[in-house]
């Protein structure tokens, strides 16, 4: 049982860095691996759990990324399961995600992940039109995807994510709107709603010019229309791309945008305790030989500073559309809000790109399509 005022509750992030192919607009640690690759890099991970053992954590949500975390066997998730429950203490009512793609499941792998407490699903569909999964690189059909998500209805999750991505090369307005249509349809308790950046060292960025990509007006209506359908629906925007049925809000996700504790387990997985941000390393040889020593997993080892800490609560606090609370910044931190951030606030409220309404300082409509103006001038430096 988790005591909470002896325990330390934290969220636990493990990454599973392979994948059957790389996607062409993805630039996330992940790579193609072969049995024997993904079952010691599983070994890799049961060590660095272990190191975790004496730490009196108490996980309420886990989170399983990639890559394709799906690639595991069923062997492997009950590995790890096993593992970092010998290790932390887990919430009875954690919620534990895994990131599926849909080629890399059956009625079989579903059916254990839930019966081992796996309570949440997120697949990754990015669109209802096969021709634009082709362009993306996805190797998936959206024909495969609706029958691993019937699946994992009839295996008993309730509560799954779908994540779509717009202004993607060959998308109109018309086939986003039948992405969206085909999603709602299917009642999913969570959307994830985000537009393609083109990333340095992708397929996408090298190809650009020759890329048929939506214009930004065209973006722009795509943006607005994805806000619109979702509401109409039921989804409550929570975050600026995210959309849940009410409850359903991504707990584990929340923990970043909120200040909150973490541990990121695997490589390149990134940490936040106790005011210090650190990272796992990037390079499988390395991470391979450090794994069972947590001073030497820790690198970039950053302690915050008061100042570092007030701009990520705000900048990313101000993600979530119910904003950040005064009242928890000024005992954060001791100051009020205001004393340190009076004339940015002022600034933007005479904008109505900020709201003030009474505990909370949030974003407008306005603000969020302007955000990132926003959030650099929380900056302190």
């Amino acid at each position: 049982m988790c005591l909470s005022w002896m325990i330390n509750k934290i969220g636990l992030y493990i990454h599973i860095p392979f994948c059957v192919k790389k996607c062409n607009y993805c630039d996330f640690l992940s790579a193609p691996a072969s049995e024997e690759e993904r079952a010691t890099y599983v070994g890799y991970i049961k060590e660095e759990i272990r190191a975790y053992k004496s730490c009196d954590y108490c996980a309420d949500t886990i989170f399983f990324g990639g890559g394709t975390p799906s690639l595991l066997s069923t062997e492997e998730f009950e590995e790890l399961m096993r593992e970092i429950r010998v290790s932390f203490y887990i919430e009875p009512q954690a919620e534990i995600t895994v990131e599926c793609n849909p080629e890399t499941v059956d009625k079989d792998k579903l059916s254990a992940m839930r019966q081992m407490g796996i309570n949440r699903i997120s697949f990754g569909l990015q669109s209802a039109i096969d021709n634009e999964l082709k362009l993306l690189g996805r190797i998936h059909s959206y024909g495969r995807f609706v029958e691993a998500y019937r699946t994992a209805r009839c295996v008993g999750f309730d509560n799954i994510n779908i994540d779509l991505m717009s202004a993607i090369p060959g998308q109109t307005e018309d086939s986003w709107e039948r992405t969206l249509r085909e999603v709602i349809s299917l009642k999913p308790e969570h959307i994830s709603a985000y537009s393609l950046i083109l990333e340095e060292g992708t397929e996408f960025y090298e190809r650009q010019e020759e890329l048929a990509l939506p214009g930004e007006e065209e973006e722009r209506r795509m943006y607005y229309r994805t806000k619109e359908l979702l509401a109409q629906a039921g989804y409550m925007r929570y975050e600026i791309s995210n959309y849940a049925k009410s409850s359903f809000a991504c707990r584990h996700n929340c923990k970043y945008w909120s200040g909150q504790e973490y541990i990121g387990l695997g490589l390149g997985a990134s940490s936040y305790l106790r005011g210090t941000r650190f990272h796992n390393p990037t390079i499988m040889k390395e991470y391979s030989r450090v794994c069972m020593n947590l001073s030497a997993l820790r690198r970039e080892e950053e302690k915050l500073s008061a100042e570092r800490q007030m701009e990520e609560y705000c900048f990313l606090g101000l993600r979530l559309t119910e904003g950040v609370s005064k009242k928890n910044f000024e005992e954060r931190f001791g100051i009020p809000i205001r004393a340190v951030y009076k004339d940015v606030l002022e600034y933007f409220l005479n904008l109505k790109l900020i709201k003030e309404q009474g505990d909370r300082v949030f974003l407008t409509d306005r603000g969020i399509d302007v955000s990132n103006q926003v959030f650099a001038a929380f900056l302190l430096e």
